[in-house]
């Protein structure tokens, strides 16, 4: 198999563990409920700024990405 197509299955399989965790237990995760992420709301106007949870995946997956470089 070609290392892309065993890191496409592994990347999926993965994907699929993820889901599968939050499925099973919904409330686990407070992705976009966490402090320094801003949420405005008014009568005609809904403003949702995700800050620290976008922050988060980025370093998640940064980390993820630097021990997949140091792997090959």
């Amino acid at each position: 198999m070609p290392p892309l197509a065993r890191l496409l299955v592994a990347v999926g399989l993965v994907l699929v563990v993820v889901g599968l965790c939050l499925w099973l237990v919904p409330g686990a995760t407070s992705l976009g409920r966490l402090p320094g992420d801003f949420r405005i709301e008014r009568p005609n106007l809904r403003i949702y700024v995700p800050l620290t949870s976008s922050i988060l995946v980025s370093v998640v997956l940064s980390a993820l990405f630097w021990v997949v470089s140091r792997l090959r």
